[in-house]
């Protein structure tokens, strides 16, 4: 008896450290997650009060004298031209994401298993491509997508499959390496041709790592503004872009339109995250597997 209590006390003390450690990794995380969060529900609020509130308190709830109701939304959405943004935005970022994904995971796929030096090299320069800043080429990208023609919204999609190649590559590649080549083997007994095997085989397979991509290329594409400006202008307004257009001259800003767009661009994103953020830590840990 007394030594199970003994057994019993030494175990409380091992243990009882452990967790000091999690209640305090607790704190520090939540902690975290109220900063991180602290910005969007300062933009929703603000959205609903009138712009001069906004500069006088910006940190204050809304209340009778100023809250504004929808009449922000209501604004910003005209003065911005929103719904034709928010369709070219959304078309540009389907697109460039469904084409990212596509074509980066066949050329994984043939990287990781034809075996050569010209797909070693090809693998080393997307790698390569990773750690070009985009300020090094955007200048000679934008001539050279004028030249061909590209400064449209269905041009741009290609070039964002150039800049987006690199970084899906790498990962769909640790990813295909973690799955058997048994499996395609059979499949090519079967009958299967190459293309086959990797549409009914291989692409299924990298659903999880697909996800991922997709969640990482979505986030960066419909948030993006430096490269929607440089080649398509104002002619094709993406909604980074119309945000602008609340500026006024000499700096004048209207802040109730500008948070109410803001909140509007931050919705569908956060709803896709949400919706797939499930498979990020599964598709990454994946894709990290050396063969």
């Amino acid at each position: 008896m007394e030594a199970k209590l003994k057994n019993d006390t030494e175990l409380n003390l091992k243990y009882e450290p452990k967790k000091k450690n999690n209640v305090l990794l607790y704190l520090i995380l939540s902690i975290l997650s109220i900063v991180f969060l602290a910005p969007i529900f300062i933009v929703l609020y603000n959205s609903f009060k009138g712009k001069l509130y906004i500069s006088r308190s910006p940190f204050a709830l809304p209340n009778s004298t100023s809250f504004s109701g929808l009449a922000n939304y209501v604004n910003g959405i005209d003065k911005t031209g929103f719904i034709s943004a928010f369709g070219y935005s959304l078309f540009i970022t389907v697109g460039s994401t469904a084409v990212i994904i596509l074509f980066t995971s066949m050329t994984a796929w043939y990287i990781t298993r034809v075996k050569s030096k010209f797909t070693s090299c090809l693998y080393y320069l997307f790698v390569l491509s990773m750690i070009v800043p985009f300020q090094m080429v955007m200048f000679p990208m934008s001539k050279v997508a004028n030249m061909l023609s590209l400064d449209n919204p269905l041009g741009i999609i290609i070039i964002y499959l150039g800049f987006g190649s690199g970084l899906s590559v790498f990962m769909f590649s640790g990813f295909v390496k973690s799955i058997p080549i048994d499996i395609e083997e059979a499949a090519m007994i079967d009958g299967c041709s190459p293309v086959k095997t990797f549409f009914l085989i291989v692409l299924p397979l990298l659903k999880p790592i697909a996800i991922t991509i997709a969640i990482l290329n979505v986030m960066w594409i419909w948030n993006d503004y430096l490269l929607p400006y440089l080649l398509l202008g104002t002619e094709y307004k993406t909604i980074p872009i119309a945000v602008q257009y609340l500026r006024g001259g000499y700096g004048a800003v209207d802040m109730g339109a500008m948070m109410a767009i803001l909140v509007l661009a931050i919705i569908p994103i956060v709803i896709f995250y949400l919706t797939c953020q499930k498979h990020i830590i599964e598709g990454i840990a994946a894709g990290a597997v050396k063969g």
